[in-house]
């Protein structure tokens, strides 16, 4: 028997295992939240396998996304990870997860946990097929998380990661996990 997925999942075994594993189950864990929150940033304008196959670079690179440590990284760690060939190098990128590892913490400190902040634009709320880029939700999220500071959060990129964290749950119908 065959197992129904989303199309986009395809026949890759690293896109298959997220899909099946992560994309739309809803995540409460902020450290989990802050690594798809640096992770969907250093996607802008690539594909998404090419940031999964890269994870586990990221991971070794960023203190598995510990982000206490992220935000005190200074500009000795900026130029090392300028050279680690197993993740992106954009300094861009790199210097604004840095900056949004400092704003996350502000959130944290505001909000109790990331998890509060993030999942109150819902009330908790799963939203269900939705099948776009970006929404009302993302742009709104975008436009705070700018507003508090936050570079490489567009509403795409929020849509994306709302997606990743479950809080958009974009599973076709076909799909086993709809």
């Amino acid at each position: 028997m065959t197992i129904e997925r989303c199309s986009w999942a395809g026949d890759d075994e690293i896109y298959i295992r997220y899909h099946d594993d992560e994309w739309g189950v809803p995540t409460h864990d902020d450290q989990e939240l802050f690594e798809m929150l640096v992770l969907e940033s250093f996607q802008a304008g690539l594909s998404w396998i090419t940031i999964l196959k890269k994870r586990e670079n990221f991971r070794k690179a960023f203190d598995n996304f510990d982000v206490e440590k992220v935000a005190r990284y200074g500009e000795d760690k900026v130029e090392e990870l300028r050279q680690d060939e197993g993740i992106i190098r954009h300094r861009g990128k790199i210097s604004s997860a840095i900056n949004n590892a400092q704003i996350f913490i502000e959130i944290q400190n505001e909000f109790g946990s990331f998890d509060n902040y993030i999942w109150g634009f819902t009330e908790g709320e799963i939203i269900k097929a939705e099948f776009k880029t970006e929404s009302e939700l993302s742009k709104n999220i975008s436009k705070d998380l700018k507003n508090r500071g936050m570079k490489f959060v567009g509403p795409t990129i929020i849509y994306s990661y709302l997606e990743s964290i479950g809080i958009i749950d974009n599973h076709q119908e076909n799909c086993f996990k709809f």
